[in-house]
């Protein structure tokens, strides 16, 4: 190993740029850059393929960056950083040359974590007390790799599907074809496995418009997983920004994992699907205090973090995973807003979910609407354009803020996930929540100028149930996680159809397969933007783990050798229906006013059982399980892209949520002459036996159904 004194080395050290920030080769050399504030001294350490090591002192700083330019070193050359500065926990310092540090801008990572003591920067053994661990950790870390961003995109076009068409698609890179019998071995559970046509043809077919991939950031597992054989599936435990994922990669991770994630983005945009990244910007891999070194912990830990401020060697933890990166400071919202711009503009990608988005909203304790970080986002030209989900709560105190981001935001919307589910559950909910959740959640998203599409529609996701478990288990199996089954929600607002888990019992088995219906009916059937998750298509069960987060198996993956087709041309019915009628996609919020010229029928009006239109007392009766939600598509107020009145057809949404059958009253003139059923979830593929038209007038809704019966009207 040559070390930072040797001569031969620093003179092949130009000065250099301090911009960009990161590792970047213009043809003939590379230029590194570094930010830290509290740094002593930089060495840059490259690495040959045999692992030897070369450490080259950066002799420039230019406002807190620190830089080099090295001719001759090109794409595939390994890299990392060793930052020197004082060791003292007590102040918030934490710098220690004998750790191997991963360049925060690299733009592919090489190499696997390996849970070792050197990966601390204090001795393991005996805690944080006393001077720093010695150990080198560069056997066990990762390491950057230059990379060349050419790439043909010739003939890419993003979809930009408007919010009002969007159905999303939650989906895992890995687990999405694992075990799909139609794509060749090599490319199962990588992008180029997501990109096969087999693949892209279930997408299209399903008729989603975007995919939103569980994080691709490069990330690691913790160590407290290691320890008991088990890794990070989820993802949400990022060590790079800029770097995709590399063991998603059938390719390699020199670089070639950058090129095959543009492939699988060309493939999908060509599909007329976009792409939508789940984002982790809230926190890193690298934990608590007693968390590993890995990379923004020592180049300037009290620059990235937020630290406690009664006590400088913890961690500020609104994420509840150890760490929160302080958004506060210019040079951590200028790595996110660096990396955000990256992935829209040169890995071509349509928009961001947000995870624990609240915690980037906290400027000093509150969730704060006007941080930085917005303002940041609502004023730059390439990432205000594409499309932003939050999730908006962490785990702080005042950090559930759903309906409160502003204007550019669309939500995760806790509030339908919750109401939808205590419906179907049996729960007793008030007609008033369901039918604002129903209609798009005006109460929540209207005052501020949002629309309907600012609500991001969900009965499940990747953290909980999957459907069919949610109809099959009140209590979760998470034993195989090895916390005791501890973890994970407990309060799922479910009901398992009378049995707990699986049953031989043909009557249950039905039962449960229409509440699976109910919920996606209800979903597709909702203003706003629906998202399903992987797999529920199919009737995907997790065997009642409602916290698969470190199950890379075939407990998270889905399975394509059990697929329920008839719940598969369920949903495909519904999907073509929503994406064919634009009364089911409202771009305005209801008014509830009478349309001119139609005999006094509304844009939107509820029905009670008996046929008549609710009462005010009706809206706070948590007793009703039975409603009638009209539709009528004469009254849609937004217009086509040549300034066109949009006209559809009208229809009457008949939810019962009832343990029995009811009789209910479908109204007659002037709201209807006849009904058609368009759907009804009594059936398995929602399409009811012949004949299908019915007259006004009283008929039996059989216990937990829903039906979407098409108005008719006479000449």
């Amino acid at each position: 190993m040559r070390t930072p004194q040797d001569g031969a080395d620093d003179a092949e050290v130009w000065p250099g740029s301090p911009a960009p920030l990161g590792a970047h080769w213009d043809g003939t050399g590379t230029n590194f850059a570094l930010w830290s504030a509290g740094a002593a001294a930089v060495d840059l350490c490259l690495f040959d393929p045999d692992g030897t090591e070369h450490r080259h002192r950066l002799q420039e700083t230019t406002h807190q960056v620190w830089h080099g330019r090295l001719p001759g070193v090109g794409p595939g050359q390994r890299y990392g950083y060793r930052v020197h500065g004082p060791y003292d926990p007590a102040s918030g310092a934490r710098f220690n040359p004998a750790k191997l540090l991963l360049d925060p801008y690299t733009r592919a990572v090489d190499g696997d974590l390996e849970l070792h003591p050197a990966l601390f920067g204090f001795p393991f053994e005996t805690g944080e007390s006393g001077a720093a661990d010695p150990r080198d950790s560069a056997p066990y870390v990762p390491r950057g790799v230059v990379v060349h961003d050419s790439f043909p995109w010739d003939g890419d076009r993003r979809p930009q599907t408007a919010w009002s068409d969007t159905v999303i698609y939650e989906v895992h890179v890995a687990g999405a074809t694992r075990r799909h019998p139609d794509v060749p071995p090599a490319l199962r559970g990588t992008y180029a496995g997501l990109a096969h046509p087999a693949f892209i043809e279930h997408l299209r077919s399903l008729g989603v418009t975007a995919v939103e991939l569980l994080p691709v950031h490069h990330f690691v597992s913790e160590p407290h997983l290691l320890r008991r054989g088990l890794t990070n599936y989820w993802g949400y435990n990022t060590l790079g920004y800029f770097a995709p994922h590399a063991a998603y990669s059938s390719a390699g991770s020199g670089g070639a994992q950058v090129t095959e994630f543009k492939a699988m983005v060309k493939a999908l945009h060509a599909a007329g699907i976009e792409v939508v990244l789940d984002v982790v910007y809230n926190h890193t891999a690298e934990g608590d205090h007693t968390g590993p070194t890995l990379s923004l912990k020592g180049i300037d830990n009290g620059g990235y973090y937020r630290l406690a401020g009664e006590n400088p060697a913890r961690y500020t933890d609104y994420t509840g995973c150890g760490n929160t990166l302080d958004v506060r400071r210019p040079a951590v919202l200028a790595l996110l807003m660096d990396s955000l711009r990256y992935w829209v503009t040169e890995m071509h990608v349509d928009g961001f979910r947000f995870d624990l988005a609240s915690a980037l909203a906290r400027s000093f304790h509150d969730v704060d609407r006007l941080s930085a970080f917005f303002d940041v986002v609502h004023q730059d030209p390439v990432v205000s354009r594409v499309k932003l989900i939050a999730e908006p709560w962490d785990v702080g105190e005042g950090g559930y803020q759903v309906g409160n981001f502003p204007p550019l935001w669309t939500e995760w919307n806790g509030k339908y996930r919750d109401t939808v589910r205590d419906v179907w559950s049996g729960a007793h909910v008030g007609v008033r929540d369901l039918a604002y959740r129903l209609t798009g959640s005006s109460d929540l998203y209207r005052s501020d100028g949002r629309r309907p599409f600012a609500s991001v529609n969900f009965v499940t996701a990747h953290d909980g149930f999957t459907l069919a478990d949610l109809v099959t288990y009140e209590r979760k199996r998470n034993e195989a996680n090895g916390e005791d089954n501890r973890d994970g929600e407990s309060h799922n607002r479910n009901w398992n159809g009378g049995v707990e888990g699986p049953t031989d019992d043909p009557a249950v088995l039905a039962l449960r397969a229409r509440q699976v219906r109910n919920h996606l009916t209800t979903l597709l059937l909702s203003t706003g933007v629906p998202m399903l998750t992987a797999g529920d298509e199919l009737g995907r069960t997790q065997g009642g783990n409602n916290n698969a987060y470190c199950q890379d198996n075939e407990v998270s993956w889905l399975d394509w050798d059990a697929v329920d087709a008839d719940l598969l041309a369920f949903v495909r019915r519904l999907v073509r229906l929503r994406r064919s009628s634009p009364v089911l996609r409202q771009e305005a919020f209801f008014e509830g006013h009478e349309i001119p010229g139609t005999g006094g029928t509304r844009d939107l009006a509820w029905f009670a059982p008996d046929g008549g239109q609710l009462t005010t007392a009706d809206w706070f009766d948590n007793r009703l399980q039975t409603i009638g939600m009209y539709l009528d598509g004469r009254g849609i107020r937004h217009r086509d892209e040549r300034g066109r009145r949009v006209a559809d057809d009208s229809y009457l949404v008949q939810l019962h949520a009832g343990p029995g059958p009811v009789t209910v009253e479908l109204p007659g003139p002037p709201w209807a002459d006849g009904y058609e059923f368009a759907v009804s979830t009594e059936y398995p593929t929602g399409a009811p036996p012949r004949p299908t038209v019915v007259a006004p007038g009283p008929i039996e809704v059989p216990a937990r159904t829903v039906w979407l019966l098409r108005v008719l009207r006479r000449p």
